[in-house]
């Protein structure tokens, strides 16, 4: 199914676009500053903002996950946010469906909002199958290099099956879903993730203290 008229990408104006210009209809959108940088953000907010893309199958732990993660932060005085695809998918993706044009779109709204969220200085977990190597690298570049931290949640197949909290796996071994990653539709595990944790082996509490070890790492937090 191709998106709505409305979510195909306009033609650009190269020139207009060397100014930093964006043709919208018959207006020109012109992007304004404000006086509060980055870097004052994170001396108020004692933090670097950064977003961990948590991919995996669905039940592979990514929401446990990235809600547990949200509230020991909160603990310890970080302020972050929790973008859930599911959660997304009632508001501002409602509109989408679950094919491959509609997936990408999916990803691209997730990754302009937790780009916003990071300018606005927080720390964000996103938790979202995102199957497809490509729509992760469009997100890592819409959110940038230095703020994109790739998570695999690698939890196999059969332990996620095994779980299957919400019931899916059963309605689409019934052919009740179709094109449901994992069952009948690809997963594309990354390559080279930035980390990788298996929650089959792992507890929760073991699988937080390590992603806060590695926000410690890098420099995200103090």
């Amino acid at each position: 199914m191709p998106l709505p008229a409305s979510l195909q990408p306009s033609a650009k104006d190269p020139a207009a676009a060397a100014k930093g210009l964006t043709p919208h209809g018959l207006r020109v959108v012109i992007p304004h500053m404000g006086r509060v940088t980055a870097p004052l953000r994170e001396q108020l907010l004692q933090q670097r903002p950064v977003t961990l893309w948590l991919t995996g199958l669905s039940g592979a732990g990514k929401s446990t996950l990235a809600y547990a993660l949200e509230e020991q932060l909160h603990t310890l005085g970080f302020a972050s946010f929790v973008l859930d695809g599911d959660n997304l998918r009632h508001r501002l993706n409602r509109d989408l469906g679950f094919s491959a044009a509609e997936r990408s779109e999916n990803i691209r709204r997730v990754a302009e909002v937790a780009a916003l969220m990071n300018d606005a200085g927080l720390m964000v977990f996103t938790a979202l199958i995102s199957p497809q190597c490509s729509d992760r690298a469009m997100a890592r570049a819409l959110i940038g290099e230095h703020r994109f931290l790739e998570v695999h949640v690698s939890t196999p197949l059969d332990v996620c099956e095994g779980r299957d909290p919400k019931g899916l796996y059963t309605m689409a071994r019934a052919g009740r879903i179709p094109q449901f990653t994992g069952v009948s539709a690809p997963y594309e595990a990354p390559e080279s993730p930035d980390f990788s944790i298996d929650t089959a082996h792992l507890s929760l509490a073991d699988a937080c203290a390590q992603v806060l070890a590695l926000l410690r790492q890098r420099g995200y937090i103090r």
